[in-house]
């Protein structure tokens, strides 16, 4: 009998251990699942980071600063600006932002700033605006306009004007930087490799883009953070200062070049982070 009540002791033990295991193995589990359910609202929680390059750039412009958000989380789309004029280029920007669901903030460069203004305009889903050494234009302002305003912009000495006739026969002008002048221009802080690079790879605005004036401004009522670069050649820096001081935008000034975004790229991520945190 004493073998037997040892057996059964045994057994009672064994099944007891199982159940005891079991309800760790369950409770592990409930807190792993809850952890990655926390983890997966958080990243749903998060807007899309669009980034609109601005002229004389294209999206890869933006490459260290995608790295900065991704890193953080964040999903990311550089698109492409075909730099014609703001309401056709907001147009385009607009086609993105419809096949994006969720919440998602805006970043413009230089002429980008502009095109924000327009695609950002009485849409619900864009919850700030960002501004990175970028126009903020009034309606019935033009780029133009608020450049020479303010002292302190050299570009019309470095531009290369090209003319172009389109198939219908209507013409217009292209500009571009000199590549013997891009460096000193518009990356002054960048490596000279990256910034050769920039320069044979630039994408030309046309002359019309910068004189178009402004029909919309989404910044007078929606949340506004602005990065100023007081190295500035592009757009002076009292313009920007200007223009983001009237938006009431949250402003941070950083010692750069107009291609601050490649010079700083995390003091820029850093500053679009702030806003996608701020409007959630």
């Amino acid at each position: 009998m004493a073998d037997i009540k040892g057996v059964r002791g045994q057994r009672i033990l064994a099944n007891a251990l199982s159940v005891v295991t079991a309800g760790v193995a369950v409770g592990v589990l409930a807190v792993v699942g809850t952890a990655s359910a926390a983890t997966s609202a958080e990243k749903q929680a998060k807007p899309t980071i669009v980034l609109e390059h601005g002229a004389f750039a294209d999206a890869a412009s933006w490459n260290g600063v995608i790295k900065e958000l991704r890193r953080d989380g964040y999903p990311v789309i550089a698109t492409a600006n075909p730099l014609r004029g703001p309401a056709n280029d907001a147009a385009a920007l607009r086609g993105v932002l419809d096949h994006v669901e969720g919440p998602k903030i805006l970043v413009g460069h230089s002429y980008g700033g502009s095109v924000i203004s327009t695609a950002g305009a009485n849409d619900p889903h864009v919850k700030a605006l960002v501004y990175v050494a970028a126009f903020l234009p009034a309606p019935g302002e033009s780029a133009l306009e608020l450049t020479n305003r303010y002292p302190g912009s050299t570009l019309p000495n470095a531009l290369d004007a090209v003319p172009f006739t389109l198939p219908g026969g209507a013409t217009g002008t292209d500009l571009y930087i000199r590549t013997d002048r891009f460096r000193q221009q518009f990356a002054a802080d960048v490596p000279a490799d990256t910034a050769a690079l920039m320069a044979a790879t630039q994408r030309p605005v046309a002359q019309a883009a910068l004189e178009e004036k402004a029909e919309v401004a989404a910044w007078q009522n929606k949340p506004v953070w602005s990065v100023v670069a007081t190295q500035d050649l592009n757009i002076p820096v009292e313009a920007q200062r200007f223009m983001s001081r009237r938006a009431h935008a949250h402003i941070t000034e950083v010692r750069a070049s107009h291609s601050v975004a490649v010079s700083h790229p995390k003091a820029v991520a850093d500053v679009i982070e702030d806003a996608a945190r701020a409007t959630r």
